[in-house]
């Protein structure tokens, strides 16, 4: 089985408003070249840095208007949306960075809040404290689409294998990675890591990217990129601007990689050091 999809790399803006008006062309940009499933990236309803500005504007996943949006679009084009994800408030007050999938009706039919945090000071001087504003999400989600079944993350997720592994062996075979990855971390690690989680896991992997300088001040790396099972670029953008990158998975691929280097049944309990 093939199933065409589409990756969408923005440069989100700083207010929900526009953030709609950027995203919505591209989405149906990567309809009309076919693509059933399109996935957006991390931040895709708003980036802003300013946690004043930002808090007070962040709804409900279900009140969000970039959401509630691009559920009309699924809706209206018939395509599964994966939002990459939407910067929201939870249930309890607290701010969540949440992954949707949509259906081709416009329903939401799973979510997931990023597991990792990103906490860093980078050897630029740069600095992060995800956790300052965002409560980390405690469970890992597999979504049965009749696309794929689909194992949910999010950016930084990237560095910690073992949940790409659980998904994995829960039957998840695309692993989506939607980011808004540093520039300076994007240089060195972007690509070599994406790559590893679709071989260590015999999964493709989807990593629709933020790119360029932003509003608020950010710069995010673009470059998004699908990989096969066995590690191979199946598409890649070369830059970091708004754009699509469509591509074609043959679904058989992962069963094939999988049965050629079993890493997923061969793994063992160990104890130590």
């Amino acid at each position: 089985m093939s199933v065409r999809v589409g990756l969408i790399q923005t440069r989100t803006p700083a207010d929900h408003v526009a953030a709609l008006a950027h995203v919505a062309p591209l989405v149906r940009e990567a309809a009309a070249q076919g693509a059933r499933l399109i996935l957006t990236p991390e931040g895709t309803n708003v980036l802003q840095k300013d946690r004043a500005r930002l808090l007070p504007a962040l709804q409900s996943l279900e009140d969000d208007l970039v959401v509630r949006g691009l559920r009309d679009l699924a809706a209206e084009l018939g395509v599964w949306i994966d939002i990459g994800s939407a910067l929201v408030r939870r249930e309890d007050g607290k701010a969540a960075n949440r992954q949707a999938v949509i259906d081709p009706t416009g329903a939401i039919v799973a979510s997931y809040d990023k597991l990792h945090m990103f906490d860093v000071d980078l050897p630029t001087g740069e600095t992060a404290r995800e956790s300052a504003t965002y409560e980390p999400g405690d469970r890992a989600v597999v979504v049965e689409t009749p696309l794929g079944v689909l194992g949910l993350s999010i950016c930084y997720d990237m560095r910690f294998p073992a949940l790409y592994r659980a998904l994995a062996v829960k039957g998840a075979t695309i692993l989506t990675v939607p980011a808004a990855f540093t520039r300076p971390t994007g240089v060195a690690h972007w690509e070599i890591l994406l790559r590893a989680r679709a071989i260590e896991t015999g999964s493709f992997v989807l990593a629709p990217a933020q790119g360029g300088f932003h509003e608020d001040g950010r710069g995010t790396w673009g470059h998004s990129i699908a990989i096969g099972p066995w590690g191979e670029i199946l598409g890649q953008l070369d830059h970091d601007a708004p754009g699509v990158l469509v591509v074609d998975l043959d679904l058989d691929a992962a069963p094939k990689a999988r049965a050629a280097i079993p890493a997923l049944k061969n793994a063992r309990a160990f104890t130590g050091p």
